[in-house]
């Protein structure tokens, strides 16, 4: 069993509905949300199998002597001392060769809700063991990112964090202005808009390669 920190839109509100749609997949549910499309599901199939999210700490093994009920006790209690967010406008972007919605602008409060989540829940993670590093495929990162591999646990932390929530998995570069227009037009009525970051989500993938699933959510504060 692995465990993940996310931010995810609470189920019902149209972030949430829109993504799950797209990627035929809900992942409180479990459910599938559309029928098969043969051109769309193996451009989605990876962002599908973790749900829509953005990732605060990224999928882990549990420690040993640790236990998932207390991980979500602890996440409660992170959560009730931090407060919310805003993003004031989200957009629609390319990240290397995948798509993804992100602040249209620099947001310093998530990273640092990100930060504080990385470091506030490490006793939690039990070290990567040699497969899990070569997933990773360290011979590509920086040495930078490496560095944060081997002591977090993932690449894409403190420095190198951007907040994103993904939308597909690697676009050949001949089909993403195609890919591009169809996500404008999907998720058009949310890009511009305003998002609340006002929860965290812990995930859960119950053995190897099996989709993530919502285990709980928890508000961040409001009054801080």
């Amino acid at each position: 069993m692995r465990a993940a920190l996310y931010y995810a839109p609470p189920d019902g509100t149209p972030l949430a509905r829109l993504a799950a749609n797209w990627l035929g997949r809900d992942a409180v549910t479990g459910e599938a949300t559309r029928e098969p499309d043969p051109r769309l599901d193996p451009l989605v199939a990876e962002p599908a199998r973790y749900g829509f999210h953005a990732t605060m700490k990224a999928p882990f093994r549990l420690a040993e002597n640790r236990k998932l009920a207390g991980l979500d006790e602890s996440l409660a209690a992170f959560c009730a001392a931090r407060g919310a967010a805003m993003i004031e406008r989200l957009a629609l972007a390319r990240i290397g060769r995948f798509f993804a919605l992100v602040p249209g602008g620099p947001h310093p409060d998530l990273a640092a809700l990100a930060d504080e989540a990385v470091r506030a829940f490490e006793p939690f993670r039990a070290p990567l063991d040699e497969a899990e590093i070569a997933r990773r495929a360290p011979e590509r990162l920086t040495p930078r990112q490496r560095a944060l591999l081997g002591e977090w646990g993932y690449p894409h932390v403190f420095d190198e964090f951007r907040f994103h929530m993904t939308l597909t998995g690697p676009v050949p570069d001949g089909d993403a202005a195609a890919i591009e227009a169809q996500l404008a037009e999907r998720f058009a009525s949310v890009v511009g808009r305003p998002l609340a970051v006002d929860s965290l989500a812990l995930f859960v993938e119950p053995e190897p390669g099996a989709p993530f699933r919502l285990h709980s959510r928890h508000p961040l504060a409001s009054d801080r």
